[in-house]
């Protein structure tokens, strides 16, 4: 049931959330431990045991080197299950768990002999790394434009396809919003029907392993149904953790003390189904979604503001009463995406294709739109352009006519025709507020004063969603290059880049976001094709992995608990390519942070 006014470009309801609950046979604590060894007897350190309850919610840790793990844990639901992993070169083991049951659980773990099944369990950056393009400039093309929404990571990616058939499959990621040139269409079908040709991959590796793995805790709380989306989450004063779900315009809720997933409905605005790009054929134009919420972030009033991109709207829920406004943002924008606040409590954010800076003052609901550098001519074209074509687009129905209007393909200009302002954070040092332009390969500050822009060349491409650790340091993760960059405010200046690590020589990462943890100021990476996630000490200049239990993890902005743990969304779209076939939530618990 819902209640729903508007007035004046606000709009307001009260929803009721539909949630049915499981009905448990069992609720309660579990204690289990074992040991994993190879059929060889020998230890098996690096191996991860998951405890999963009949409602998807697991609990994974990691063996020492003895090949010993135990795990604890409150409020499953039965049955409950035990699942052994250790890479992708060995069977994983089952076993049936009974709550009531404490005694130590070993496991022999045996190596796959089918070269076809190893390949297939290989994470997606074995399968990237072994095509073979006939130059740089493609490649660096198809790493821009074909991972930044999903892993190419399982059976649905990477089917064998005829050249025809891989160029309908490009159109519809055309649709999906990659911005590739009439010559990437006919590159990438040819590669691709060539190099994904139903031979394994040969490329095998030992499994990782670090100090930090042994008591390190990966929970994770699958959710929805198979097109679910939750891009960003956010925990707030009350503990509860708040993601929003761009496909069916839902607010997901997961209490994380009873392992309960609710959610809130909002009701449709008066745009049609796909809002501003109605006229996409997919995904934008077929979601269930009007609003299309994508990044959400916690105010100083406790209430939570979204960033709704198919409607370009501020959305800002209440968590006591459930009340949801939606402030209209107007003035040409376009894709409302990551957004911040300010140490005075000003709200600011990016609009990722009408290149500019949005200021809120959440008292008033004034908006402040700024534009940003059109960084050359093609860029400009974009800016002044685009909100025409997308509303010319929506009058011919789902016909994707956006990419026939667009000049990216006449000009052969590509992706080069946008700037896509994306990442911004606020400098704790000097309040100053700062953004990324994933395309251009910009970083820009902005005065909040004097609403002055100033911007950098990035040393590598694809600046993507950026933070600052607390002394003023600007950490920027490079999406088609796989570098970690450092940069100065002080001194306006990249002072260091450092290559991510990868599973194997010839692989490489396209790390998404990263946040900065306010324990320690390590550097937390969302690095994306290889089901691990990364984190970097920035004292010792040193990497460490924590393996992720599900296979196709590809994860979105960070956030940290109060007790310290590093929480994110398994958001690859669509959700049913994830192992399990369903969108998660998961916190990471490092055994150092306990």
């Amino acid at each position: 049931m819902s209640i729903w006014t508007a007035k004046a470009g606000v709009f307001s309801f009260v929803v009721l959330a539909g949630f049915a609950a499981a009905n448990p046979l069992y609720a309660g604590s579990i204690s289990v431990s074992g040991q994993v060894t190879l059929e060889t007897g020998d230890a098996l350190a690096g191996a991860m045991a998951t405890i999963t309850d009949s409602r998807g919610v697991s609990v994974t840790t990691y063996t020492d080197p003895n090949g010993r793990w135990s795990l604890s844990e409150d409020e499953l639901i039965e049955p409950l299950t035990l699942r052994i992993r250790a890479g992708a070169a060995f069977k994983d083991r089952y076993a049936a768990l009974n709550p009531g049951v404490n005694e130590p659980i070993d496991s022999v773990i045996y190596r796959i002999e089918d070269a076809r099944k190893v390949s297939d369990r290989l994470t997606a950056s074995a399968h990237v790394a072994a095509i073979n393009w006939n130059n740089h400039e493609t490649r660096q093309d198809f790493i821009s434009q074909c991972h930044f929404c999903h892993q190419i990571g399982n059976e649905h990616t990477r089917t064998q396809r005829t050249e025809e058939e891989w160029v309908d499959t490009i159109k519809r990621m055309e649709g999906m919003g990659s911005v590739i040139t009439l010559q990437n269409r006919k590159d990438f079908a040819a590669t691709l029907s060539r190099e994904f040709n139903g031979e394994p991959v040969k490329t095998i590796r030992s499994i990782e392993m670090h100090d930090g793995l042994p008591g390190t805790v990966f929970k994770e709380w699958a959710f929805g149904e198979s097109l679910n989306y939750v891009h960003d989450i956010e925990i707030a004063q009350n503990g509860l953790i708040y993601g929003v779900d761009m496909g069916t315009d839902k607010i997901w809720v997961l209490d994380r003390k009873t392992n309960e997933v609710d959610f809130i409905q909002w009701e449709p605005n008066n745009l049609p189904l796909g809002g501003m790009f109605s006229g996409a054929v997919a995904p934008l134009g077929t979601f269930e979604a009007h609003h299309g919420p994508h990044s959400i972030i916690e105010g100083p009033d406790g209430k939570l503001y979204t960033t709704n991109s198919l409607a370009s709207e501020i959305g800002i829920l209440d968590p006591k009463t459930g009340e949801t406004e939606f402030v209209e943002i107007g003035r040409d924008s376009v894709y409302p995406h990551t957004l911040r606040f300010d140490q005075k409590g000003v709200l600011w954010f990016t609009l990722a294709l009408s290149n500019q800076i949005g200021r809120m003052d959440i008292k008033t609901r004034e908006i402040t739109l700024i534009e940003t550098p059109s960084n050359g001519f093609w860029r400009w074209m974009s800016d002044l352009l685009l909100p025409w074509i997308l509303e010319i687009a929506s009058w011919f129905g789902k016909e994707d006519m956006h990419l026939t209007l667009s000049h990216h393909q006449v000009t052969g200009q590509g992706r080069n025709v946008l700037n896509l302002p994306y990442g911004i954070d606020v400098n704790p040092i000097d309040g100053t507020i700062w953004y990324s332009k994933l395309y251009a390969g910009y970083i820009g500050r902005l005065d909040p004063k004097t609403l002055e822009v100033t911007e950098w060349k990035s040393p590598y491409p694809a600046p993507r969603r950026m933070r600052f650790s607390k002394d003023g340091i600007l950490w920027i993760p490079s999406f088609e290059a796989g570098q970690l960059m450092k940069f100065n405010p002080k001194t306006e200046a990249f002072e260091h880049s450092y290559k991510l690590p990868v599973l194997a020589e010839g692989e490489y990462e396209t790390p998404y976001a990263v946040g900065v943890h306010p324990k320690d100021q390590h550097i937390w990476i969302a690095s994306n094709m290889s089901d691990r996630v990364l984190r970097f000490d920035p004292e010792n200049e040193t990497f460490t992995a924590y393996p992720s239990p599900t296979r196709v993890t590809f994860l979105r902005d960070f956030i940290f608990t109060p007790e310290g743990d590093v929480c994110s969304s398994n958001a690859n779209l669509p959700s049913y390519a994830i192992e399990g076939g369903q969108a998660k939530l998961l916190c990471i618990t490092p055994a150092d942070y306990k």
